[in-house]
């Protein structure tokens, strides 16, 4: 969750129903996810010899306006034919970040 505001983080919360949602608690959600983000990303391949990402412009709806986003996939071919998805992230501008 590092990078979000604290306002979209209260924004999906009451999207989801609840009330809202404080910086410390931010904090807390984010301390017990960083380390199952750490171990998703640094997991094995398994031999995936290909690696493609590919990119999605779609139209958004962000605070009360619509826009247009990227959206970028990162697919692995494994070894034995199979697909994997690696990650999958949405840009609102077109910057290093990004």
């Amino acid at each position: 969750m590092r990078g979000v505001s604290t306002r979209r983080v209260d924004g999906l919360v009451k999207a989801l129903g609840m009330e809202s949602i404080s910086k410390s608690q931010v904090s807390a959600l984010a301390k017990t996810l960083d380390a199952e983000v750490a171990a998703f990303r640094s997991r094995p391949l398994d031999g995936g010899p290909y690696l493609g990402l590919e990119a999605l412009a779609v139209k958004a709806r962000e605070e009360g306006r619509v826009t247009s986003v990227a959206t970028v996939v990162a697919t692995a071919v494994l070894a034995y034919g199979h697909r994997e998805i690696l990650g999958l992230d949405t840009f609102t501008a077109e910057d290093g970040a990004a």
